[in-house]
């Protein structure tokens, strides 16, 4: 399965029309989204089965059983997918297009897009041209990482936080 998820906040037009028509010029059913409320004018896909909102238990089900992640450029998605070594595609929303209130998420992915296994796409035709290379990829998924710090790291700040005693 492939798992779009935009967050809780704010729908996301733009990606979400994007993997609706990719859904449709391939002929695909293993699509599943978390998206958002659309609202009254917002963009509701047709070519694959999406809710508004999940519950954690059933997000987290949906993220853990998916072989990729397709996303917003937010950072509980990309640690998610990191810390399940998932390989993940990124399109940042963009504050010109109103789909956001700064670009903060353009910086977001410009930071993590040399990652292993996190793809980051601007625009429709890149993402369709990505998920056509990754969709039906197998293999080894990205290395995951933990969600605690190295130990190396947390003894070097407790020593600066409590120097010892002399």
């Amino acid at each position: 399965m492939i798992f779009l998820t935009l967050g809780t906040q704010l729908p996301f037009d733009r990606l979400v029309r994007a993997v609706d028509e990719w859904c449709h010029a391939r002929g695909r059913d293993d699509v599943f989204g978390q998206i958002a409320e659309p609202g009254d004018a917002g963009y509701r896909p047709r070519h694959f089965d999406w809710v508004a909102h999940l519950p954690p238990a059933d997000y987290g089900a949906r993220f853990a059983a998916a072989r990729l992640i397709v996303a917003h450029a937010g950072m509980g998605s990309i640690i998610t997918a990191m810390e399940l070594g998932k390989p993940i595609v990124l399109m940042p929303r963009r504050a010109d297009l109103a789909e956001h209130r700064n670009d903060h998420q353009l910086a977001t992915a410009r930071r993590f897009a040399d990652r292993p296994g996190i793809h980051v796409v601007p625009d429709a035709a890149a993402l369709a041209r990505t998920l056509d290379r990754l969709s039906d990829r197998t293999g080894p998924a990205p290395h995951a990482v933990s969600p605690f710090a190295d130990p190396r790291l947390i003894e070097a700040l407790r020593s600066l936080i409590r120097p010892p005693r002399g």
